[in-house]
């Protein structure tokens, strides 16, 4: 493996100096360039300053230090700040990502790959209440990180310091949530799309009961509830505009007139803005700004819903 390694480190030096030479000049601008940069398909983007890569596009892969080691990330974005805004505190990419790179990502995943096998089995075997979700190198391969989810607190030192031992690296153990986990497994929703963790959402926004009762969907768990046991990302994606089409809507069961009678309110279709009452045995829809609320004690005659 160590000579694999010199091998391809000097195919980079080679290759690198003959791209060097090839770059036409880049005309300059008095914006400051930010490189965004992401290292996993829907992940966070974080920023970098260009250094001398000034003709990065988007799709581009580049190499670069962070602070869990020398990694390859894909070039998300590319943004220009007035001088006056510039910023100084920002890593510098260390160079764009040649062939001989990516194919030693590839071998590094590989190995990955084969760790993590052995920590499931490993898990099963002295029923740890652990689950593995991913295993990665650094591009230098001096360093290893795992990710692991638990519900309670588990104690891994043990395994963590035996892998350094037997693999001659530093590794690090972190643990993540449950939603993280779906994001690196990936898959498909409830919907027969591919998970939106997975594809584009870079954070995770809170997401409560609330915002199923506001769209007026099922609440049963089983419809409400993502791959990841939790509540499902995409009950916020419409909650604000839910809110809005409530405003100025009568609650469910206020005591309503309309020009058909009074009854009771049953169901609401707040972006149709239409209410749909009970009167005696009829359920009728009625436009919103054709009801008057009456007082809670206001009689009404006919059958009615159970309160």
């Amino acid at each position: 493996m160590e000579e694999e390694r010199v091998e391809i480190e000097a195919e980079i030096q080679s290759e690198e100096t003959i791209r060097t030479e090839e770059q036409p000049p880049c005309p300059e601008r008095s914006e400051q360039p930010i490189v965004g940069v992401r290292f996993q398909e829907g992940g966070k983007i974080y920023s970098f300053l260009p250094g001398a890569c000034t003709d990065l596009v988007p799709g581009d892969f580049v190499v670069v230090d962070t602070a869990w080691g020398r990694q390859i990330g894909r070039v998300a974005f590319i943004r220009y700040l007035p001088l006056e805004k510039r910023r100084e505190d920002l890593k510098t990419i260390l160079r764009r990502a040649t062939g001989a790179d990516l194919a030693l990502r590839q071998q590094w995943e590989g190995k990955a790959r084969e760790i993590l096998q052995q920590l499931h089995a490993r898990a099963l075997q002295e029923s740890l209440p652990v689950k593995f979700a991913t295993a990665e190198y650094t591009l230098d391969g001096k360093r290893l990180t795992i990710l692991y989810e638990t519900e309670g607190k588990v104690d891994l030192e043990g395994l963590r310091q035996e892998l350094s031992t037997n693999l001659q690296i530093q590794v690090e153990m972190r643990q993540i949530g449950p939603r993280d986990r779906a994001k690196l497994l990936g898959g498909y929703g409830a919907c027969s799309e591919p998970r939106c963790c997975s594809r584009f959402l870079a954070d995770f926004s809170p997401v409560s009961i609330r915002m199923g009762k506001a769209q007026g969907i099922s609440l049963t768990p089983s419809d409400i509830t993502g791959m990841c046991g939790r509540l499902r990302c995409c009950l916020a994606y419409e909650y604000e505009t839910y809110q809005e089409a409530l405003q100025g809507l009568p609650k469910l069961k206020s005591i309503v007139r309309t020009s058909r009678g009074v009854g009771k309110v049953v169901d609401l279709a707040p972006l149709k803005r239409t209410v749909i009452v009970q009167i005696e045995d009829q359920r009728v829809e009625v436009p919103a700004d054709e009801v008057e609320v009456l007082p809670k004690d206001f009689p009404v005659s006919g059958p009615q819903e159970d309160e």
